[in-house]
């Protein structure tokens, strides 16, 4: 089954940098654009148009009274509003690239997913599991908990956010697959372990190899091949070698190449709606760590969206005719 949108992209950027402590994030998706991003899905044949950057609005915070959670005004407010802008996108026919910004954006991007397809998968790769709810976490840093404001299941569990009122849960906890888990703190390990979340860590990628992972991780999502996907790619899921400037890196990532195929396997169900890129942050480290990064976030991207390893040419592209040259016969 092909998904309706193919071939149609909608760029949104997204530079929130509220939900954990380093504020660099919020340059991520300008720097992805003036890096040519826009231009390399053209090229690609994509019909591109860019949405511009979501409203973040800046808050005067409550402190909370029996909690440690940071700015949960200001993410909430973001939220709704990435909510927003993520459904207008797909609404208007067109696949969603979410250009972050911290990770706590995915509240906001699978929440206005679920409200054009209700029916969402999601693929989470990332070093981190990013499920620790505001009792569990010990950072208070609101990057850490994006899912678990999402899941039905673990709504018993978690406890009302100011700013939160407008976001409501909106997946299963069998609608979640993780690829590349290698830093899980203990609270969010019993709450995969709990609601049996499918999670194929850095362990399970060695042992098994991508290529399997990844046929697992779609078949136990949707075996009958229909629902939409939504990636959530963290490029901290990547060894820090590959990309040094990102805020929370750990060592003993996916390969280049693990990264790309993951996201080649799943621009190939024609099902992949929205996509998060996020912790880009391009003012950690020095220029040349800053265009490793860029660069292989750029290529990480076009693969989501066709961009095959073994070469692409436009729907547009003639071939040259050598019938007017005297160059020989050409068999």
């Amino acid at each position: 089954m092909q998904h309706s949108r193919e071939g149609k992209v909608g760029v949104l950027g997204c530079p929130m940098y509220h939900g954990q402590t380093k504020p660099g994030t919020k340059e991520g998706p300008a720097a992805l654009r003036d890096a040519g991003l826009l231009e390399m899905l053209k090229d690609q044949g994509l019909d591109v148009e860019d949405f511009g950057d979501v409203n973040i609005p800046c808050l005067e915070e409550v402190p909370l009274s029996d909690l440690s959670v940071k700015n949960p005004k200001h993410v909430g407010a973001a939220s709704a509003n990435i909510a927003t802008d993520v459904h207008k996108v797909l609404d208007s026919g067109r696949a969603c690239l979410v250009l972050g910004g911290d990770h706590s954006l995915a509240i906001g991007s699978i929440y206005g997913h679920s409200l054009a397809e209700p029916d969402q998968v999601v693929v989470w790769v990332d070093a981190h599991a990013d499920i620790n709810t505001p009792l569990t976490s010990t950072s208070g840093n609101i990057h850490g908990m994006p899912l678990s404001f999402l899941v039905h299941e673990l709504q018993p569990y978690n406890c009302k956010l100011p700013g939160f009122e407008s976001i409501k849960p909106c997946i299963s906890a069998k609608d979640i697959v993780y690829i590349g888990l290698r830093s899980v703190d203990p609270g969010e390990r019993y709450i995969i372990e709990k609601f049996g979340i499918q999670s194929f860590s850095i362990s399970e990628v060695d042992k098994l190899g991508i290529k399997e992972v990844v046929e697992k991780a779609i078949n136990y999502l949707d075996p009958e091949g229909k629902r939409p996907i939504h990636l959530s790619f963290d490029v901290d899921a990547l060894d820090p070698s590959l990309i040094p400037c990102t805020g929370t890196p750990v060592l003993g990532g996916l390969s280049f190449r693990e990264g790309n195929y993951i996201c080649e396997e799943l621009a190939a169900t024609g099902r992949l709606s929205c996509v998060d890129i996020v912790e880009v942050n391009p003012t950690l480290g020095n220029e040349r760590d800053k265009e490793i990064t860029v660069n292989a976030a750029l290529q990480i991207i076009t693969r989501c969206f066709g961009n095959r390893r073994q070469g692409i040419y436009p729907k547009d592209y003639i071939f040259p005719c050598p019938t007017h040259l005297d160059c020989g016969r050409i068999d």
